[in-house]
Parts: structure tokens; sequence; C-alpha cells
């Protein structure tokens, strides 16, 4: 079936009324609501407005806070923490940036830490803002235990994305963000929803055995990627926007659910580095060389990471997004 053809200022409105008519605050409403477009804009289905289902279900469930006050501190010179209150992670990224983009241009590097956040979107949004500042970022989150380490079947780890920012003179920057798992959860999810199998790497049923069936998978255990690398990378994650900044692990994180399905509760470290700290007038030299490097990435016909969301970023900007009709069915069903 043909999908429904939408502007992007028609799901951005519909993406806040659904949230604030699930009892969401508005500010949080638009913060979130923009996460959700920006995936559909740059066609990310499994973290565009498919994701208004996962928040709107977390509201209702009693996992988020809705109406949550993010809480500024500053713990040290080059730190920010923001004490998000249970609500989404959106709102407290977005109370926290500015004072994260000042610590970096003076101190040369500095670190935002969100914690006792709700999260269900993709980092590459935040990392691309610090950006396109001008400076270097990374980004970090556990989230619930869903995924098993390498030799093992039981759910340790979170999809535990790790996303990068590098500012580029001219044109967006160069961004990635990969979860260490397989795959995203929510692609697992959007296969469940169309009946389609998955490849039988991605994860395992309850008895550890590997599967095609996505709905086995969500009841046992995703797969890191790259078999033991993988698995480093997220015992990296776990450590760093866990016990470094006092916030849950994927297994804490899970347990505090209880069984209520919701979206993982948890911390987030974001890292921004300013290269004019490290650099001065050497800065524009130095990115010419970097030019040179990702001219030969693409000069041999591979492509950047980001380069797809890019192209498809240009195409929604001018058509619209088309969505799935059953999606947009149970989006219009949300609040009645």
């Amino acid at each position: 079936m043909t999908g429904i053809r939408m502007t992007l200022d028609e799901l951005r409105i519909l993406a806040r009324a659904k949230l604030i008519g699930a009892g969401l605050a508005r500010d949080h409403a638009e913060a979130v609501a923009e996460t959700m477009v920006a995936g559909e804009r740059d066609g990310c289905a499994s973290h565009g407005i498919y994701r208004l289902l996962v928040a709107v279900s977390s509201l209702a469930r009693g996992v988020v806070v809705p109406d949550a006050r993010p809480e500024l501190a500053h713990p040290a010179r080059a730190l920010v923490r923001v004490d998000g209150g249970g609500g989404f992670a959106q709102l407290a990224f977005q109370t926290g940036k500015p004072a994260l983009i000042e610590k970096a241009k003076a101190n040369g590097i500095a670190a935002l830490a969100l914690n006792n956040v709700v999260h269900f979107a993709a980092l590459w949004p935040e990392v691309e803002e610090l950006a396109e500042a001008g400076l270097v970022a990374l980004a970090f989150t556990p989230s619930h235990a869903w995924v098993a380490p390498a030799g093992g079947a039981e759910p340790v780890f979170g999809t535990n994305p790790i996303a990068f920012g590098w500012p580029r003179p001219d044109g967006p920057p160069f961004v990635f963000d990969f979860a260490t798992s397989m795959v995203a959860r929510g692609e697992i999810e959007l296969h469940r929803r169309a009946g389609k199998p998955i490849p039988d790497d991605w994860g395992v049923d309850a008895q550890g055995q590997a599967t095609t069936d996505p709905a086995a998978v969500l009841a046992g255990a995703m797969r890191t990627f790259g078999g033991h690398k993988g698995s480093a990378l997220a015992t990296m994650v776990e450590l760093l926007a866990g016990p470094l900044i006092g916030d849950m692990t994927s297994r804490e994180s899970i347990a505090w659910d209880d069984g209520r399905g919701g979206s993982p509760l948890g911390g987030e470290l974001i890292v921004a580095i300013d290269p004019a700290g490290f650099l001065g007038d050497l800065l524009p030299g130095h990115q010419a060389r970097a030019e040179t490097m990702f001219d030969a990435i693409t000069g041999q016909g591979a492509r950047l990471p980001s380069a797809r969301r890019y192209a498809a970023r240009v195409r929604s900007l001018s058509q619209g997004v088309e969505i799935a009709p059953d999606l947009y069915r149970d989006v219009m069903a949300l609040n009645g």
C-alpha cells in the first residue's frame, strides 16, 4: 500500500499534539517531537515517528515524569551535570548544551553528564548539534539489558550506542551513531510489526538458540556486533555512562522498570572538544588534512557514514516523508 505523505511541519504538529495529549508537558513535547521528526526526515524509520508509540507507552506506564524540571549543576570547571528528574532526555540535553559549548570553548574540552533521564531515541542529533557549533563530540548511553555478551546468552548490556560528530568547514558534519548490538532494537520491532524475518545473527531466543523470528529475539537476547570487540565496546559504554557519572547500568535500569515495559532510565555522557583549543591558528590547515582523508574515502566510491541521512534530508525537506499506513493508523489511534 502507498504510504501517507506528510510535510515535516505536519509531522511535527502531529507528534507534539499526541505527546501533549498523552500528558507530556509542552516544553518536553517540543523537544521530544524534534528528535522524531529528525529521524523521519533523515530516513531513519526505526528512530522516527514510530518512537511516538514508544514514548506514549512509557508515559502511560508511569515510567516518565511528564513535567520534570531538569536541574543544571557545575561540579567542576570543565564539567556540566543535568539531573533530568526522570523526564525524557531531550529537554535535559537542551538545558545543558549551552554550558557544555561554553566550557568546551573556554577550556578546550568539557563533558556533560545527563542523569536520571529516560532514553528512547538516537544520539546523532545531539552530536550533530555540537559539531555544527564547531566542536568534536562523542556521546554514550546504556539502556535496558537486552543484549548478551559475546559467548553468552543472558542479557547484560543495552544496545549501548556510540555517537561521534566532526565539524567540516564546508557542508554538514561527519557524524556516525551506531549501537554496539548488531542492530537497533527498534529495527527488530519494525520487522516484527511487518511480519518479516530477521537475519539469524541478530539475536537468540530464550533458550539461547539463533532464530530469524524477531519476536523470539525480543523475548530472548540480542547480540553485540563484531563478537568480543562489540562486547568490549558495550562494556565501555556501561562504565562511561553508568558508574562514572553515578547512574544505572542496563541491568539496573531494567530491574528498576520492574516489568512495566517502558523506555530505559539512566545516564548519558557527552564529551565535547574544541579543535581550536589544540590547534589555534593552525586549525584550518589541519581541517584541510581531514578533508583530504574524507576525499580519499569517497573518491574510491565508498560512502561516509551520515551521507545517506543527508541525502534523505534534502528529499524530505522538499518532498515531505511517507509514513507506512499501519504505523500512521496506530499513531492516529493514540489518545483516541
